[in-house]
C-alpha cells in the first residue's frame, strides 16, 4: 500500500515482503530516504534490490507491506528504454501532461548536456547519450525522488564517471531525494549519504558516509569505508 510522505521523509518502507513462489526475495525489509537524500542500496546478486525498488515505484502489485513515497518520483533502469520510433525530446516529454511539454524537455535536455540533440533518433544516439535522456525523462517531472536501478552499470568507466558526476550536480541543483540501486562499492561512497547493505531479505546494515564533498577516491576515510562494505557483501579487498 502506497502513501504520501510527511514531514522530513520522502520515502518510509516497513514490512515490505515479496515472494516468488517458494523463493522469498523480500521478507519484512524496512527502510527511510529523507528529504534531499541519496541512500545507496547494495546487496548480492538476487538479493532483492531491484525488486524493492521495483515496489517502490509501484512496479510490483505483488508486493507487499507499507510504502510511503511522493506523489512525484521519476525512475532511471540500467537499459535506457527510450522509444526508438520517437525523437529524443518526443521521448522525454512523454505521459508529460500539457502544452509545454516540449519545452519542458528541452529544458531537461539542457541540463543534461543535449539540449541540441531534441530532433535527434534515439539509434544516433551513444550509450552515454541515451542514459543522460534518460535522466531527462525522470527530471522533466520535477522529482522529490529518483529512484535509480543500476542506471550507469552498462556504461564504460569514463563514462560511468562523468554521469555520476552529473547526478551528483543536479542533485545538488534541484535538491531531490534518491534511491540508488547499485553493485559498485565506489559508486555509492561517491554519491550517497548512506549506504545500505540487503541481505536475507532486509536491511542488514546501514553505514553513514561522512565523507566531505566533493569526494575523491583517494579522500582520507574512503578507503576503509570501501574495505568495510566490501568486507560486508564478502567481497575481498583489491
Amino acid at each position: 500500500m502506497a502513501t504520501r510522505p510527511t514531514g522530513d521523509l520522502t520515502v518510509q518502507v516497513t514490512g515490505l515482503r515479496r515472494a516468488f513462489g517458494d523463493t522469498v526475495v523480500l521478507d519484512g525489509a524496512d527502510l527511510t530516504v529523507g528529504r534531499g537524500e541519496v541512500v545507496a542500496l547494495l546487496g548480492g546478486s538476487g538479493s532483492g534490490k531491484s525488486t524493492l525498488l521495483r515496489a517502490l515505484a509501484g512496479l510490483d502489485p505483488e508486493a507487499t507491506g507499507d510504502i510511503t513515497v511522493p506523489d512525484h518520483y521519476g525512475v532511471v533502469f540500467q537499459e535506457h528504454r527510450l522509444l526508438p520510433w520517437k525523437r529524443v525530446a518526443d521521448n522525454v516529454a512523454l505521459g508529460v501532461p500539457g502544452a509545454g511539454a516540449r519545452a519542458r524537455a528541452l529544458a531537461a535536455l539542457t541540463e543534461v548536456g543535449l539540449g541540441d540533440r531534441g530532433d535527434a533518433w534515439p539509434a544516433e544516439l551513444s550509450g552515454g547519450q541515451a542514459q543522460r535522456v534518460a535522466v531527462a525523462r525522470a527530471l522533466v517531472r520535477e522529482p522529490e525522488l529518483l529512484l535509480l536501478d543500476e542506471p550507469f552499470g552498462a556504461l564504460d568507466a569514463l563514462t560511468r564517471l562523468r554521469m555520476q558526476q552529473l547526478l551528483q550536480r543536479l542533485r545538488d541543483r534541484h535538491g531531490f531525494a534518491a534511491l540508488l540501486v547499485t553493485h559498485d562499492v565506489d559508486e555509492a561512497l561517491l554519491l550517497a549519504d548512506r549506504a545500505l547493505v540487503l541481505e536475507g531479505g532486509r536491511i542488514a546494515e546501514e553505514l553513514p558516509i561522512g565523507l566531505p564533498r566533493p569526494r575523491h577516491q583517494d579522500d582520507p576515510g574512503f578507503g576503509g569505508l570501501r574495505r568495510h562494505l566490501l568486507d560486508r557483501l564478502g567481497v575481498p579487498a583489491a
